[in-house]
């Protein structure tokens, strides 16, 4: 179990929580042709970054029930997935959506 988890902290690092600010600030900049696009690409990391260190990241400010912890961070993934598949090849959001659906569930199972 104890392996299981040190891959599960790896996944989340790279893929979930960084790849998630890539992914927010790529999704942002391709999903508009406007002036807006560079306003969105640094909007969308930030609110990522926020969420994240409000409510998820293990020192997060707010503390909440775990439960409540797992729904606002699927939202989050869901959110980056749905940007991802809009702004790409959609079998790309649907990877990051299942890896960081997954990596959430076995995170939370571990947390008391």
């Amino acid at each position: 179990m104890d392996a299981l988890r040190a891959l599960n902290l790896g996944v989340r690092f790279f893929a979930v929580e960084l790849g998630g600010l890539a992914a927010a600030a790529y999704s942002g900049y391709e999903t508009t042709s406007s002036d807006a696009r560079l306003l969105l690409a640094v909007a969308a990391p930030a609110a990522f970054i926020a969420v994240w260190g409000l409510f998820i990241a293990p020192k997060a400010r707010i503390r909440v029930a775990k439960q409540v912890a797992l729904a606002i961070e699927l939202v989050l993934v869901g959110l980056v997935a749905v940007g991802l598949a809009s702004a790409g090849p959609v079998w790309i959001g649907i990877a990051y959506g299942a890896i960081g659906l997954v990596s959430g569930l076995v995170n939370y199972s571990f947390k008391p």
